[in-house]
């Protein structure tokens, strides 16, 4: 497994992987993806139902690329697989809108038959370091609400639960 920077002709693969997996596991949706239009979210009977929007792929497409090309405040990483397959990706930006500039795991993502093999843990430490490389010493990431087993996987890399966030049924 190789993890490099991506380029922007990556990014209609890592569309297809990224809704591919919303798709299949909408638990993923937070309300990040709702915010941009890439995710809904409704309320019903008490509990939120998250799933794709219909047009997410395309409103996505413009931030992936904002991501990619960005290359000051913001970094797309790949997974590849050893047979030269996108199997994951990992994007991190620097957000300037608080007391010292911060960073964002804004998304990390592996194919299910290349979990459990470090992919997930390589990416998620690239962005780290770029970040920390930049100066940002706060870091932060987001999670669907119902993506426990992602919750796991961040909590047990040393991130810790801070916050909750509530939508206007």
């Amino acid at each position: 497994m190789k993890i490099e920077i991506a380029k922007a002709q990556d990014a209609p693969v890592l569309a297809d992987l990224f809704f591919s997996h919303l798709a299949a596991h909408p638990e993923y949706i937070s309300h990040g993806e709702m915010q941009m239009g890439v995710g809904e979210g409704v309320i019903r009977d008490g509990a939120l139902v998250a799933q794709t929007a219909p047009d997410g792929r395309e409103k996505w497409m413009p931030y992936i690329l904002e991501h990619i090309e960005n290359d000051a405040l913001a970094k797309v990483w790949k997974a590849v697989s050893e047979e030269g397959k996108i199997v994951g990706f990992v994007v991190a930006d620097i957000e300037a809108d608080g007391d010292t500039p911060f960073g964002m795991v804004c998304d990390v993502l592996v194919k299910e038959d290349y979990r459990g093999h470090g992919t997930g843990d390589a990416l998620l430490q690239t962005a780290i370091d770029w970040l920390r490389g930049r100066g940002v010493s706060g870091i932060y990431l987001e999670s669907g609400k119902n993506n426990h087993a992602a919750h796991r996987f961040f909590e047990k890399r040393g991130f810790t639960h801070i916050s909750e966030i509530y939508k206007l049924a």
